[in-house]
């Protein structure tokens, strides 16, 4: 496992070298499963090896790496039961990506996908 430091704003990040904070956003939802894994935790918490399944095909390693950024980044917390969730912040990424959620179902329909 390569250890890179969690993106965070005021702080490069890939393609800013300022940080911006919405290039750091970016940064971090673009990594590999992170978007499942916050999807999964929407209703709730749930321990390591649940999540792992609830992403079928994603590694064990790949798992902790983005749960130990998520969790860095403030999105995740772990209870007391060792179960992750998400986080205020976490929950308030879901409400600011309705509006994308909405316009992405637009863009699908526009080029003949079912929106889903």
């Amino acid at each position: 496992m390569v250890d890179r430091k969690s993106p965070k704003p005021g702080q490069s990040v890939r393609g800013s070298t300022t940080g911006r904070p919405l290039m750091a956003a970016m940064d971090l939802l673009g990594r590999r499963w992170a978007l499942r894994i916050l999807w999964e935790l929407r209703d709730g918490a749930h321990g390591a090896r649940a999540l792992q399944n609830k992403c079928g095909g994603m590694s064990s390693s790949v798992l902790y790496e983005r749960l130990r950024e998520l969790t860095d980044t403030g999105l995740v917390a772990q209870n007391a039961d060792d179960a992750y969730g998400l986080t205020r912040m976490g929950r308030n990424l879901g409400t600011a990506l309705q509006p994308l959620d909405k316009w992405a179902k637009s863009w699908a329909a526009s080029q003949g996908r079912k929106k889903t």
